[in-house]
């Protein structure tokens, strides 16, 4: 059997997708490039940026030095970057400052970080704002019309394939129809404190493989102490970390896990095979909080839009 680090799943172009990949969004500036370094060093083979985080020139570095070093071939690694709110009228544009950033010729994977575009003439490159603090939203451009332009990279060499992040099943809804090239992937926010069951499904029934993000919960997370958490934990003999992460292998999704120390990196990696009766533990804990509309969303963009997906109640 294959070890759970070293999964990989199908995308619906027929490459396949690292199941484990390094998350680099809040990393300090001087650290990206050593945990990327260490993270492929440690047998990552899956890196994800994107242009907001504001740190694909380190990102970059970090791959450049463990090819320099001999540790990996390009071809042999799944990089992915995403499309920010202010160039969804400028994506190849976007696409190509990436990859100088980067350093790279292309990408395995370009996603749409968000289904929303933003004034690319703002008050800031990244974060426009109007006077009153909100963002400066341009709701006269449609997703779909964004999507149209991702298609186009595919007849470039500069993306191997593309996807879409933060989409719910009321967008993908809007999108689907209107696509010629289906999303390879979908990256939202998933932990047993946030299944998105609905949205897990609808995927997997259209062929996009889930990523996901954020998938420890946050800082302090209640999920490390859950008791059906650690029970699964004390069972298998390992920390409710490696319960969580492992979880996402089991259900079929990729997933990220951010870190630039050197040991929790690999720690990270230290993937089991959950059985049945482990998984049905912590669907029991799920479906528990979703009695009791409990769920816990710890990402919350301030666009003031509604993006379909549930509240910390649960409720959609």
């Amino acid at each position: 059997m294959t070890a759970a680090a070293d999964v990989r799943f199908k995308l619906n172009t027929g490459a396949e997708i690292p199941a484990l990949g390094l998350g680099t969004w809040q990393s300090a500036p001087g650290e990206v490039e050593r945990a990327v370094f260490h993270a492929i060093k440690a047998g990552y083979r899956h890196i994800d940026g994107a242009c907001c985080y504001q740190n694909e020139e380190e990102v970059g570095k970090g791959i450049k030095d463990a090819i320099d070093a001999g540790l990996v071939k390009r071809e042999e690694l799944f990089v992915t970057t995403k499309l920010w709110c202010t160039f969804h009228s400028r994506v190849e544009e976007a696409l190509d400052e990436s990859l100088k950033k980067l350093g790279l010729d292309y990408l395995d994977l370009y996603l749409v970080h968000w289904p929303l575009a933003m004034n690319p003439n703002g008050n800031h490159p990244l974060f426009p704002k109007h006077e009153d603090g909100s963002r400066d939203i341009v709701h006269s451009h449609s997703h779909v019309t964004t999507w149209k332009s991702m298609e186009k990279l595919l007849t470039t060499s500069k993306v191997k394939a593309i996807g879409v992040s933060n989409y719910s099943v009321k967008y993908l809804e809007e999108l689907l129809p209107q696509a010629t090239v289906a999303p390879a992937v979908n990256q939202i926010e998933n932990h047993p404190s946030l299944p998105q069951q609905e949205i897990v499904d609808f995927c997997k029934e259209k062929g996009i493989v889930i990523t996901a993000y954020s998938p420890l919960g946050s800082t302090g997370s209640p999920l490390f102490t859950a008791a059906p958490i650690v029970e699964v934990a004390q069972k298998r003999g390992v920390t409710p970390a490696t319960v969580l992460l492992s979880w996402h292998i089991a259900r079929g999704s990729s997933v990220l896990a951010k870190s630039v120390t050197p040991s929790r990196i690999e720690d990270n990696r230290k993937l089991i095979h959950l059985d049945d009766s482990d998984i049905a533990t912590i669907a029991n804990y799920s479906d528990d909080l979703a009695a009791k509309q409990a769920f816990q969303r710890f990402i919350f963009p301030p666009f003031g839009v509604d993006f379909g997906f549930p509240d910390k109640v649960g409720k959609l």
